[in-house]
């Protein structure tokens, strides 16, 4: 194993799901930077020396618990990208309580509002994103997602390594 690095969390899609995000990433994503499947991040950065706590947090909210249900609900412009926003209240509640059993540790990319979304275009101009969001908007449909599990990785400048995998019921 390599030298601790920071740690990321984030939910995990259902096959299908995650099939369809990623078909839209690779579809509109700058290939050369896109080097990570689709994601939903719920933590863009804790320290290494909360991944045991973390995995043990993780598995807690997953262990015998039903999937949080989630909706895609709309589209977002990120400035120089566009992405899925995504509406889970149960998913919010268990960021919450992480949210605050970390508060001592968190970015402040991590302790503000979190706006849950999967990013499928980012790094371009901003007319390119325009032109995106607005293709994607003209045939959005609002859709039920699943939420498979809860995930860690190690993030060390590249694809993400995995730290930990904790599936729902």
């Amino acid at each position: 194993m390599s030298a601790p690095a920071p740690l990321i969390v984030t939910a995990l899609f259902g096959r299908q799901d995650q099939a369809w995000f990623d078909v839209l990433r690779r579809a509109h994503y700058p290939p050369g930077r896109n080097l990570l499947d689709a994601h939903l991040t719920l933590f863009h950065h804790l320290p290494p020396s909360a991944g045991e706590e973390l995995k043990q947090r993780l598995s807690g909210e997953t262990r015998g618990i039903r999937a949080p249900r989630a909706r895609v609900t709309g589209l977002m412009s990120l400035g120089g990208g566009v992405a899925y926003r995504i509406e889970a209240p149960e998913l919010d509640a268990i960021r919450e309580r992480l949210s605050d059993a970390f508060a001592g540790m968190l970015m402040p990319q991590d302790a503000g509002r979190w706006r849950p979304h999967v990013t499928v275009q980012n790094k371009v101009t901003p007319s390119l994103a325009k032109v995106v969001l607005g293709a994607l908007s003209r045939d959005f449909r609002s859709r039920e997602v699943e939420i498979a599990g809860l995930a860690s990785w190690w993030y060390r400048g590249g694809p993400w390594e995995a730290h930990s995998r904790h599936m729902f019921a």
